[in-house]
């Protein structure tokens, strides 16, 4: 039984930077850049400013399923932005996204730049630009969009709620733990149910809701991230793991998670991405 008195909020919060876990020293209660850092700009029309987090791999997998669909216009540059050095809080990655989250994106492509922030918006805007992915017909789309927004939902239980508490704060709390580890389950349980009915998320079709899907929850599936697969018990979720197994198959996903990854084997890496030969050489992940 602890022995530490049950704590009792202040009237008034006040910031604490020294309050320890992984991401203190970029976490802040304000928003707006800390410095001034114009981005790059290179020759493709789509600019995007990333990191391979599952939020970024959602991107560099669409764009690279673009680009194995032959489509022109998709190729892109890919510009790491490496949040653990508040790279998110320069002033051109600000102008870009007020918010300061990755993944960001800059459409070139018109004779107006146009900003795209939040990973479900650069999906959904990829999928209308080059008509892929998203299905036109009413109620497929329907279906597409509800299990894309879904995800944008429920992720951030799993990511800051479950990851936060499990793995990276600095103290290990039993009620927070519990609470975002049974709705961890619950949403494995969601996605179980569904793919036992379907193939992928909008129905017989791959789209945009597994791209964005897949990297958090195929990810957990596989154990392969919090190293929380035996604590969850993701072994129980077949439906899940298959439908994991099958994009990670695909030779797009396997380019596409190599981007603006900056750890892991060095044959799965490629910081960043300037030219659509880049990964003529390199083997899949």
């Amino acid at each position: 039984m602890s022995t530490e008195a049950p704590y009792t909020p202040p009237k008034v919060w006040t910031w604490n930077k020294a309050n320890g876990g992984r991401f203190a020293n970029i976490n802040r209660p304000l928003a707006g850049p800390t410095h001034e850092q114009a981005l790059p700009v290179g020759r493709h029309p789509l600019q995007l400013y990333s990191l391979a987090t599952p939020n970024g791999v959602k991107v560099t997998v669409m764009l690279e399923e673009l680009l194995a669909l032959g489509h022109a216009g998709a190729e892109y540059d890919a510009w790491l932005i490496p949040i653990d050095q508040g790279a998110q809080f320069g002033s051109g990655f600000v102008d870009v996204n007020p918010n300061s989250k990755i993944p960001a994106l800059v459409d070139r492509s018109g004779p107006v730049p146009v900003r795209v922030f939040e990973s479900g918006a650069i999906l959904m805007h990829l999928a209308e630009k080059f008509g892929a992915f998203l299905p036109t017909e009413l109620a497929a789309r329907a279906e597409v969009l509800s299990w894309l927004f879904w995800q944008m939902g429920s992720a951030p239980y799993l990511g800051g709620g479950f990851g936060h508490f499990y793995a990276y704060a600095p103290v290990k709390i039993e009620y927070a733990i519990d609470r975002f580890a049974m709705e961890a389950k619950r949403q494995l349980d969601v996605l179980n149910r569904r793919l036992a009915e379907v193939p992928y998320l909008g129905g017989a079709d791959y789209s945009i809701a597994d791209i964005a899907t897949w990297p958090w929850y195929g990810a957990l599936a596989k154990g392969q991230i919090y190293e929380a697969g035996e604590f969850l018990s993701v072994h129980e979720y077949t439906h899940v793991i298959r439908w994991a197994d099958a994009i990670a198959a695909r030779p797009a996903v396997q380019r596409g998670r190599k981007v603006n990854r900056t750890w892991g084997a060095a044959s799965s890496q490629l910081p960043e991405r300037h030219d659509a030969r880049d990964f003529d050489s390199l083997p899949p992940a």
